[in-house]
């Protein structure tokens, strides 16, 4: 009986060194160049003003308001 405790025991050790030994190991390192973001960006806009037709209507008629 002692004879199986100790294998056991033994094969348990075994199996948590070959676990513990094969861990992944991950490495972080600065590039040795600098990273450059090249962005050609165009901004364009408008500004579109809507009338309401009666509003038109009234501007083309008096237009002495502005």
């Amino acid at each position: 009986m002692r004879t199986s405790i100790a294998r056991g025991s033994l094969a348990g050790a075994l199996c948590a060194v070959l676990l513990f030994s094969c861990k992944p190991t991950v490495k972080v390192e600065a590039p040795d160049k600098p990273i450059t973001i090249n962005m050609n960006i165009k901004i364009d806009h408008e500004i579109r003003v809507r009338l309401d037709k009666d509003i038109d209507n009234m501007l083309d008629e008096r237009k002495d308001i502005f």
